[in-house]
């Protein structure tokens, strides 16, 4: 990977500075190696910027926050946020980039499936003046034929669905602008798809590609029943078009059961033809239509749901401690940056 350009900026007064957010759950087999990794990272990036790294520890219920917390203290450069709970990946994502101060902020999750090394691309395009920079996988290592399988499957359905502005094959591994931050976090819905919802604002983007690696260390967080729960957020907030589905079906199979109705009507009475015979059809016909006004109260009550859990305007995440000193603990809240060291 070629590390970062050196230009005017390495002799400005101030140098700008990076953000890395990294959210954890039960990373303590891989996060010593991360550690040694960041550090590496951290220290090339220092020729040019200053550098902060925030962990979130996404209710982890192994050691991953004690190493965290010994990271802090043995580097003023990392800052660690631990949540009262899981909330969910988005979720810690959301409270590492509202806790962020950097001029550019990476996203990046800690298994080391994403090479810390693009980080160093991905800030060379953005010194080019873009506000988006996605990480695209090329190669997927060490992953399932059916993850891939379904993955690149979420993705041409959610581009289809009308959110064109998700950029397929790229996860949450990506670098965003100050400015772009700071609309993103002016979106405070409950049900997040940050994939979505960083493309929404339109800023200047580019792409970088790297092949992702198998994790270092440890499991997957990603089971089928939470990448099941992630597809129906992205899908549910970012189109409509569910709702115009199930309407359309709704209609087109009324349509086919009146005119199997009609055609009936006309053997009763112009042909003689008994009725009965055709209760088959008729029990068809019920069940069919049943099952649509099953299929559409689903889909209505999904939108619904969700209006419900915004409208109650909980906070997306609650703090429980922070690596900060006693005196500092409460100001690194939901709408402020953690103070400096």
């Amino acid at each position: 990977m070629n590390q970062v350009d050196e230009t005017s900026i390495k002799g400005s007064e101030t140098k700008p500075l990076i953000s890395l957010v990294l959210p954890c759950f039960n990373e303590s087999e891989v996060f010593p190696y991360l550690r040694t990794s960041l550090v590496g990272i951290a220290d090339t990036l220092a020729n040019s910027f200053r550098v902060e790294i925030i962990f979130v520890n996404d209710g982890s219920t192994d050691s991953t926050w004690k190493q965290i917390c010994s990271f802090a203290k043995d580097d003023p450069r990392v800052c660690g946020i631990s949540l009262s709970r899981n909330f969910g990946h988005q979720m810690a994502l959301t409270c590492g980039c509202d806790h962020a101060r950097g001029d550019a902020i990476v996203s990046m999750d800690a298994d080391l499936q994403d090479p810390p090394e693009v980080v160093f691309e991905l800030v060379n395009e953005w010194k080019k003046g873009y506000d988006l920079v996605h990480a695209v996988r090329m190669k997927r290592e060490g992953e399932s034929c059916f993850k891939l399988w379904t993955a690149a499957i979420f993705y041409r359905l959610i581009r289809f669905l009308g959110a064109t502005n998700v950029r397929a094959d790229a996860g949450d591994f990506r670098l965003i602008s100050r400015r772009s931050l700071n609309a993103l976090n002016q979106m405070r819905e409950q049900h997040r798809f940050i994939r979505g919802m960083v493309g929404w604002g339109g800023f200047r983007t580019s792409e970088v590609y790297y092949h992702r690696k198998p994790r270092k260390a440890g499991k997957t967080k990603y089971p089928f029943r939470k990448m099941l729960h992630f597809a129906t957020d992205a899908i549910v907030s970012f189109s409509t078009l569910p709702l115009k589905v199930s309407f359309a079906a709704a209609v087109l199979l009324s349509v086919l059961i009146l005119g199997y109705l009609c055609v009936a009507t006309v053997d009763h009475f112009v042909r003689g033809t008994v009725l009965v015979p055709g209760w088959p059809s008729l029990i068809l016909a019920t069940v069919a239509l049943g099952c649509m006004n099953l299929i559409c109260i689903g889909i209505l009550g999904e939108y619904v749901g969700r209006i419900y859990e915004q409208v109650k305007q909980r906070p997306l995440y609650l703090v429980q401690e922070t690596t900060q000193e006693p005196d500092h603990a409460d100001e690194c809240t939901e709408d402020k940056t953690c103070p400096k060291k």
